[in-house]
């Protein structure tokens, strides 16, 4: 799963545990289990990525294209927000990423609800508000242009190369790279609309799913 591989490389790269509270794990916890006092200073280990990420691909039926949009947008994030993948946050940068990856890519999006069935013990509400900062701090940006995803599918791919894995995922079709463009244009239109006119605690992208049925990879 280069996605893993990818999120796994950041802990090395940084230089500094730049976060925002709403990502932070102590203060907004996944699960009831007790978060171990040192979860803000040790890296976790590959295989745990690895499995949080399957998990969420696994459960919420998510494709392989999800998987290169989910690292747009994460390392976008990373670079408007000024922030680090560090220990603390990771989770919860990786889960909003997929959040909007699935609802912007996958034909058949995954609404916040779902993913609390699939985590157990986060509520609706508290993935509403990371789902509201993370756009924010995307400036709603949630474009994907054919050259971008291209570019993010061949450094996932010599990832996966480089470490002996499996990249079974082929290059978009033109027509499928168009789609991307027209669908994550048009999101991002509808978000920034949705911004404008309500951008109260609420809000979250499963007001704007419906707008997708227009015609317009993981280790």
């Amino acid at each position: 799963m280069p996605l893993s591989r990818k999120v796994s490389q950041h802990f090395s790269q940084r230089d500094s545990n730049r976060s925002l509270d709403i990502f932070d794990e102590k203060k907004h916890p996944l699960s009831r289990e007790k978060v171990p006092d040192d979860y803000s200073v040790v890296d976790p280990e590959h295989k745990l990525i690895y499995r949080f990420i399957r998990t969420l691909f696994s459960s919420a039926q998510l494709t392989a294209e999800c998987a290169i949009v989910t690292l747009v947008y994460l390392e976008r994030l990373l670079t408007y927000a000024e922030i680090d993948i560090c220990p603390s946050n990771w989770k919860r940068i990786v889960l909003g990423a997929i959040l909007l990856a699935s609802k912007v890519w996958d034909d058949q999006a995954v609404w916040n609800v779902d993913y609390c069935q699939i985590l157990k013990d986060i509520t609706v509400e508290d993935m509403n508000e990371m789902e509201r900062h993370f756009l924010e701090l995307l400036q709603f940006n949630i474009n994907v242009p054919a050259s971008v995803y291209a570019k993010y599918y061949f450094d996932l791919r010599s990832l996966a190369d480089d470490n002996n894995l499996s990249f079974p995922l082929e290059p978009l079709s033109n027509k499928r790279a168009q789609k991307l463009e027209a669908i994550s244009r048009l999101c991002e239109d509808k978000y920034k609309d949705l911004s404008k006119s309500a951008m109260r605690r609420s809000m979250s992208a499963d007001n704007m799913v419906g707008i997708k049925n227009s015609q317009a990879v993981l280790s």
